[in-house]
């Protein structure tokens, strides 16, 4: 039986990882320097400092080799500890799914539940620590990615914070696209990577850590040491005169050093607003061709994805594949219970630009038509590009 022929997509319009910007290219092709030799160290403690100012912290990041997950997972095993009641929030896939990591560590896991198209109510979070004051960690995921919705997290800290607890905050795919930040979140452990909105590669996990969390971490005898999930392991790693725990993933701390570069040479407050005029003018696109968006209301519609609903009688997979092959257009499906309801178009890093909207409605608007679910294009790309002037 012979392999099709697949050829690389024109357009990776997806949820992550995405496309990388050409500097991190570049730089991911630098010179792999033997990891403690003296010219590495000094950058790696550079690098360091760059991820600090660029995730505006009062102390140094922890950088961990591997994706995000691992970020997600060790924060997990690290800072709960087995007499520990922990509030997660599940507004979606990811928010749910760290739910089964807390309970691996946890005396309990208590959960708030809502439906996978909305947002968590921070009234409702205050009234849980209200009842069972004995929580003392609250998780919650900022960006719930299979559902293209934000919860708003500042809100939340502020309740968790004032309840003297700890609160863990995945900030994977909105990080470097929207005004987040630990600690005006409150965020005692804030993950985050690379590979999203910065534009960079998949195999980093950056960890904003509190003092308060680094104390119980120390405290907490079943958190890792001498492990791949060790966060204690790298509190020092970041300084030019300690040994790491292992061989660092140089080649992508090259890419790091780049995408930060990037970053902080344009304007954080010029990439959010990027972001999020790409997003508008998708979403001003999609809706003008009479296709629903998922989240329950725009305003907690992120600015990094985009999920738009499947038409009844169109499956997500032929959806996909036909913007793929008749295109060159990539898009993500949905995970776990969004899966088969809706694509998830994405807009982050190099494709947080606004024409690229018009690229996604075009092509997920001829799929719709290949499929037999004709849609007015030209009225979504009409619309798209009235955001996109609008915005000056």
């Amino acid at each position: 039986m012979s392999t099709p022929t697949l050829r690389d997509p024109v357009f990776t319009l997806t949820s992550g990882p995405v496309d990388a910007y050409p500097a991190v290219l570049r730089g991911l092709s630098r010179t792999i320097h033997y990891d403690y030799d003296p010219v590495f160290l000094a950058f790696y403690e550079r690098v360091n400092e760059k991820a600090q100012a660029a995730m505006r912290l009062s102390t140094p990041p922890v950088i961990l080799h591997g994706e995000p997950v691992l970020g997600l997972e060790a924060a997990a095993a690290s800072l709960i500890a087995r007499d520990d009641v922990v509030l997660n929030l599940a507004s979606g896939v990811y928010g749910k799914g760290f739910g089964f990591w807390a309970k691996r560590h946890c005396a309990e896991l208590v959960e708030i539940e809502v439906p996978y198209n909305e947002t968590i109510d921070p009234d409702a979070v205050a009234a849980m620590l209200k009842a069972r004051p004995d929580i003392r960690i609250v998780s919650v995921c900022h960006h719930d990615t299979p559902s293209g919705t934000i919860n708003p997290v500042e809100a939340i800290g502020r309740i968790v914070a004032e309840h003297g607890g700890w609160l863990i905050v995945d900030a994977v795919s909105s990080f470097g696209g929207m005004d987040v930040h630990a600690e005006d979140c409150h965020a005692d452990i804030f993950v985050t990577g690379p590979n999203k909105c910065l534009g960079g590669a998949p195999g980093l996990s950056l960890l904003g850590v509190s003092d308060r969390a680094w104390t119980k971490m120390k405290a907490n005898p079943d958190a890792p040491r001498a492990s791949m999930l060790s966060i204690l392991d790298w509190e020092q790693a970041w300084r030019r005169d300690r040994p790491f725990p292992f061989t660092p993933s140089v080649a992508e701390i090259n890419g790091l050093d780049a995408a930060l570069d990037q970053y902080l040479a344009e304007g954080p407050e010029v990439v959010w607003a990027r972001h999020a005029l790409t997003a508008r003018a998708c979403r001003a696109g999609l809706q003008a061709m009479g296709l629903a968006l998922w989240p329950a209301r725009e305003e907690i519609a992120s600015p990094t994805t985009t999920a738009v609903r499947v038409p009844d009688g169109v499956a997500d997979a032929d959806l996909r594949r036909a913007a793929r092959e008749r295109y060159g257009v990539t898009f993500s499906s949905g995970r776990g219970e969004t899966l088969g309801k809706l694509v998830r178009i994405g807009h982050m890093g190099p494709t947080a630009q606004p024409l690229y909207a018009v690229v996604a409605i075009s092509a997920l608007g001829g799929a719709l038509g290949a499929l037999g679910h004709a849609v007015d294009i030209g009225r979504g790309v009409a619309a798209a590009m009235a955001a996109i002037d609008a915005a000056g």
